[in-house]
Order: structure tokens, then C-alpha cells, then sequence
């Protein structure tokens, strides 16, 4: 019937358009999923062809013609005769805490010009360890190696007034956190002229580290990398130690951080029981601000420490084999000996100072100065160092920055934001491409070569450019120094009417002493 046609006819139009669309959907939906899978397979065969050479990593990163230097390479005064008073500073916390603190003090002194009085270490802080300054650093090579940049004495001397002899009394002050130059400039410097003597009180992160003059940072590299040595029983028991590691070949030392107050501020509970939750948290509550921390979000961006059977499984990947010789740098691991088993089931060549020291000498001071001073020497002389958690870690820090410094040598640093992932996949039982997945992730870090520094990474973990140069810089700021800035530096003093120091040259020409 002809009044039924037209509908009909309309219909199988209408039919047929949406058959060719949705044809045309299904097309594009397999064009899409070919260049998907396309790109999926380029990617895994790129991963899994992606190899990281573990015999280049014995030896040291690349300089790119980059070498260190402290030593000034504009107009750098020698410290006046007369100065504007005494500083006095207490630094507090850890070893490598106190040893920021201590380049910070003479970096406060030279801004100040004042007479710095040899800085005291706290004893109750953190290792509950007396041994102060004197026990653990060389102090004739300290004030040696720092005289043309402040006068240094071990105590404040007497002053003879009216015939009398009276000790200057230092005006205690807490300084800001992270103070600016200005700071000091005024309001320290104003009350050092009107007592004669400062006691600045504690003295942990009291200087800005970002600053905006790269005579005063390579001041800090000077006090870092050459004057700050340890006294020579501790560098004889490190190198004996190393001489031992190394006399059956390679080496590489890590800082196993999984100790208990890492993992009570990082917050990263779950993994344990009950009774060690319990422990950890109370821990948290004790010592550090209270925050709302949630496990499985912490773990997620990395923030939480690597447990040793992650670090031994991106070994691993990485390509080293159970014959590689480790060196422990750690305090009592928390959770025992069931998160060593995985790692020590890997790599069961392990070592630590204990295990190697002959002398006996650590085992009565295993957790003072001594031990973590010995711990410092062999990661820094060691052929490869891992930190497993360097964020707010002094000690993992300094190293990196000192072994940057010490011609780059080989550092394996863990990008915990892109692995968590990797592990977490596994945990799921997601185990196909996990090593080709970790090597991925390792091959973006860097291995120790030199590398701009960037926000929240510190000035002691990595001083390039300030205290590096090159013979052949495009940059005049980046070429190396002259070599008779030691003469003019010598005729600066003598100039000053101050001669009563042996030469100590070698300390500022050349990097660390192989």
C-alpha cells in the first residue's frame, strides 16, 4: 500500500546510517587499539632491551671535564686582625647533622668577621657520645686549613681589665631556622659588639643553604671536604677496613635505612604486627608533630623507607649477582631478622663494621660518634653507595654530596615515587616485566655525575656548579682558579701581619686524597 512506503523507506534509510556509523566506530576502535598495542609492544621491547652495565658502575660516574674546587677565584680577603667578637655554637643532632652545622658556623663567622670558637658537639642529643670535637676531628688541620677564612680558638681567652683578669660572658641566642645572611648581619653581629661574645644555641639548620654568592658556598665545600677531618685512629680503622673489603676486588656500601625512628616519621606502619605498631606509633607521638598518615597513600609517592628485600630486588634487576660484596651502614633494623632474611637470601655476601672491624675497637662504641664516623669513611672510600632513604637522612645526604665532590664516584639512588608502583603491581601478583619495569625506572636516575640542583635536594648533597670548574669553561664563573691563587692568598696574610701558620696548600688545591 503506497502509504506505507514512505515510512518503511525511511526506517531502512535511518537503519542503514546507523549500521554505517556504528561501522565506522568499530573501525576506529580497532585503529586505536593497533597503535595501542603497537606502542605496548615498542615500549616493553624498548624496556626489555634496556640494559644497565654494572661493570661501568665500579668504576666513576662521567665528569663531563667537570672537576672540584673550593678554592676562591674572585678577590677573597684574608680574616682581619682584629675581629668583632667570639662565636660560640652548640650543634646539635647527629654526626652529619653537626657537620652542616659546623660549615655553617664558620660560614657565619667570615659574614660576621668574628673569631670563631672551636663549635661544641652536643653530647645528649642523639648519641648520648661526649667525645666532642676534639675526639673526633683533627683540630690542628681545622684551623690550619681554614686560615685565610676566619681566625679560629679553641676557647674565649681571659681578658686582663683594670688589673683584674674576667672571661667574656657570651650572650646566649636562639637563632631563626634557616636564617638569611642579614640575620647575622644585624641582629647577631649588633649583640656580639655589645657583649663581645655570642652563644648561638642549638645551631641545626640556622643558616640559609641557598645563597646567592658562590664564594661563601665554596667556603662551605672548604670546611666540608678538606678541613672537617677525622682524627687518625678513625682514618686508620676506616682504610684498614676498606683495604680488607677491597682485597677480594669490588664493593659497594649501603645505608640501610629501616630503623625505627625512619619508619615512626615516615609513618609506614601497616607492614608490621600489632605489637610493633604499637611501638613505632608511640615512637611518632614522642618525638615528631602530629599528621594524619595513611599507609597505603605514604607507600603510593614514596615516602615510605625501602624494606631490604626491595633494595635487594633492585639489585637484582639491575643486573648484580649473589657474589657482590655489601657493606651495611645501619643501626638495629626494626622488625628483626624476617626482613633480612629476603635480602641476605640474594646477596649473602654482607659485611658490616662489626664484622670487619679486627681491632675490636667498635664493638664497645658501635651506635657513638666512632662507629658512625668509620660507617661515613667506608661509604665514602666504597666503589658504589646506596642510600635507601635519603630524604631528610644527614647521613645518606652529606655522602652524596661528599662522594659527588670526591671525583663522582658511584652512587645508586632509588626513585621511590616511580618504583612504588612497580612493587606494589608485584604484590598483586603482577610479577611479568617487573625487573624490565625497575631497570626502566633506574636508568632515569643519575649515577653520581654532575647534575643541577634542585629544590628540595640540599647544597651539602650536591654543590655543583659552586664548587666544581673546568680547565676549558665556556662560562669565566665555571673556570678553574689559577695556580698561584695559594701565593696571593699566603701575601694576603703576611700583608695582615699574620705569619704564625704553617702552609697548608695541599688542603685547598686538591680534592679528596686518594
Amino acid at each position: 500500500r503506497p502509504g506505507y512506503r514512505q515510512p518503511l523507506k525511511q526506517q531502512f534509510g535511518g537503519v542503514k546510517a546507523m549500521f554505517i556509523r556504528l561501522s565506522i566506530a568499530v573501525i576506529v576502535l580497532v585503529i586505536c587499539m593497533f597503535m595501542l598495542m603497537t606502542a605496548m609492544s615498542s615500549s616493553y621491547s624498548s624496556t626489555s632491551s634496556a640494559e644497565i652495565n654494572t661493570e661501568a658502575l665500579w668504576g666513576t660516574a662521567a665528569s663531563d671535564g667537570w672537576r672540584p674546587s673550593s678554592t676562591p677565584r674572585s678577590d677573597w680577603p684574608p680574616p682581619p686582625s682584629e675581629s668583632n667578637g667570639y662565636l660560640r655554637v652548640r650543634c646539635n643532632g647527629g654526626l652529619n647533622q653537626q657537620r652542616s652545622a659546623i660549615c655553617n658556623a664558620v660560614l657565619a663567622a667570615r659574614i660576621m668577621n668574628a673569631t670563631l670558637v672551636l663549635p661544641e658537639l652536643d653530647a645528649n642529643s642523639f648519641w648520648h657520645d661526649d667525645s666532642g670535637f676534639q675526639g673526633i676531628y683533627d683540630v690542628e688541620h681545622f684551623i690550619k686549613t681554614l686560615k685565610y677564612d676566619v681566625k679560629i680558638v679553641e676557647s674565649i681567652p681571659e681578658i686582663r681589665k683594670n688589673g683584674k683578669v674576667k672571661k667574656i660572658k657570651a650572650k646566649q641566642i636562639r637563632p631563626p631556622r634557616d636564617a638569611p645572611i642579614s640575620w647575622y648581619t644585624t641582629e647577631a653581629l649588633k649583640a656580639m659588639k655589645e657583649h663581645g661574645a655570642i652563644y648561638l644555641t642549638p645551631f641545626s639548620h640556622r643558616l640559609a643553604e641557598e645563597i646567592d654568592y658562590p664564594e661563601y658556598q665554596r667556603l662551605r665545600c672548604r670546611v666540608n671536604y678538606h678541613a672537617l677531618q677525622f682524627k687518625p685512629h678513625i682514618v686508620e680503622l676506616s682504610t684498614s677496613i676498606v683495604d680488607k673489603l677491597r682485597s677480594q676486588g669490588h664493593f659497594m656500601t649501603i645505608h640501610l635505612r629501616f630503623e625505627m625512628d625512619m619508619l615512626a616519621f615516615a609513618g609506614c606502619f601497616d607492614i608490621f604486627s600489632p605489637e610493633e605498631q604499637k611501638i613505632l606509633k608511640k615512637y611518632r607521638q614522642e618525638n615528631f608533630a602530629e599528621k594524619r598518615l595513611v599507609y597505603d597513600e605514604r607507600r603510593a609517592i614514596g615516602k615510605c623507607p625501602l624494606t631490604p628485600e626491595e633494595v635487594g630486588l633492585i639489585l637484582r634487576a639491575m643486573g648484580f649477582d649473589n657474589s657482590t660484596r655489601i657493606y651495611l651502614a645501619a643501626g638495629d633494623l626494626f622488625g628483626g631478622e624476617r626482613f633480612m632474611k629476603p635480602f641476605r637470601s640474594m646477596f649473602p655476601r654482607l659485611e658490616n663494621h662489626s664484622t670487619v672491624d679486627t681491632t675490636g675497637e667498635l664493638g664497645k662504641n658501635t651506635m657513638g660518634l666512632l662507629g658512625s664516623a668509620v660507617d661515613y669513611m667506608v661509604c665514602l672510600l666504597s666503589d658504589i653507595f646506596m642510600p635507601t632513604y635519603d630524604g631528610p637522612s644527614n647521613f645518606a645526604n652529606n655522602l652524596l654530596g661528599h662522594r659527588l665532590y670526591y671525583r663522582f664516584r658511584t652512587t645508586i639512588r632509588p626513585d621511590r615515587k616511580a618504583l612504588a608502583p612497580i612493587f606494589i603491581n608485584r604484590e598483586k601478583g603482577q610479577t611479568a616485566g617487573f625487573e624490565e619495569a625497575v631497570r626502566r625506572a633506574m636508568l632515569k636516575t643519575n649515577f653520581g655525575g654532575p647534575h643541577k640542583r634542585v629544590s628540595p635536594e640540599s647544597f651539602y648533597t650536591n654543590s655543583w656548579p659552586e664548587c666544581f670548574c673546568k680547565k676549558s669553561a665556556v662560562n669565566p664563573a665555571d673556570k678553574c682558579p689559577s695556580d698561584d691563587v695559594l701565593a696571593t692568598l699566603n701575601s694576603q696574610l703576611e700583608n695582615e701581619g699574620i705569619t704564625d701558620f704553617e702552609s697548608s696548600g695541599s688542603n685547598l688545591t686538591s680534592a679528596v686524597d686518594e
